[in-house]
Order: C-alpha cells, then sequence, then structure tokens
C-alpha cells in the first residue's frame, strides 16, 4: 500500500523530491536542471508517495492550481501511483475551494490525465523540448 503525503519542500523533504525529478526528468527526459529547478518549490505544494518506506514518486500544484512535476520512478510505473499523486493534489484544490486545477500534460500522458477528469485546451506547445498540450479540470 502507497503512503502519499503532502509535505513542505524543506531540509527534510526536498533531497528526495529533487532525486525523484532528477531521475524522470534530467536523467530520463533530458530536461535542463535550470529548467526543471525553476525556483517555485518552495512555495509549491508538494506530494510525496512511499513504497515500503522508499519515495518513489512526486508531484506538485502552485497556489493558482497549476499541477505540474508529477514523477514516478521507472520501477515503480503502472502501480496507479501518478493517479494518486495528481488525485490528492486535486483533493486539496477542491478543500481550499479552488475553482479549477490546471496542467500543462506531455503529449504521451494526455490520457492519462482524461481519465483523471481532465480536458484539453488549446494548441500543442513544446515545454523543455517536449510536446505538451494544456489540460483543466473544473471543481465548481
Amino acid at each position: 500500500m502507497p503512503d502519499l503525503k503532502i509535505v513542505a519542500y524543506d531540509n527534510e523533504h526536498q533531497p528526495h523530491i529533487r532525486a525523484i525529478r532528477e531521475a524522470v526528468f534530467i536523467q530520463e527526459q533530458g530536461v535542463p536542471p535550470e529548467l526543471e529547478f525553476d525556483g517555485l518549490d518552495a512555495s509549491a505544494m508538494q506530494v510525496l508517495v512511499a513504497v515500503d518506506g522508499n519515495y518513489v514518486g512526486t508531484g506538485r500544484m502552485l497556489d493558482d492550481g497549476h499541477i505540474g512535476r508529477i514523477a514516478i520512478l521507472q520501477a515503480y510505473r503502472g502501480q496507479g501511483l501518478g493517479g494518486h499523486v495528481v488525485q490528492a493534489l486535486v483533493d486539496e484544490a477542491a478543500r481550499l475551494k479552488y475553482p479549477r486545477v490546471y496542467l500543462g500534460a506531455q503529449t504521451h500522458a494526455i490520457d492519462f490525465y482524461a481519465k483523471l477528469g481532465f480536458t484539453p485546451y488549446g494548441e500543442e506547445f513544446m515545454d523543455a523540448g517536449i510536446p505538451h498540450l494544456a489540460m483543466e479540470k473544473s471543481l465548481t
């Protein structure tokens, strides 16, 4: 059973968040570190998911409802952990009475987010050299 919690980007949790995102975005996907670590983490709501005591996934939400940086270590994909991370952020946004949440989905992940209730809008765009599509979910 995964252990999922909302955490601060503090001395205790930052190393785990960074390690997961470095493995997924920088090493696997070739995102430049200066784009991945954009200076917004300290003010964002963070989620960490652990399996058997090991941190294996993360995600964040900015205070305007922008969800991003959803990352699950390769060995733990296909177990529904990413969906749990996104749903935790959506639930927090609903609790905080945000009218909507939104994200930039890598095009290969559009179906994943659609199954979680997100709807695409706008034109495809490039971010860090990776094609994305904007998606949103109304919470009202």
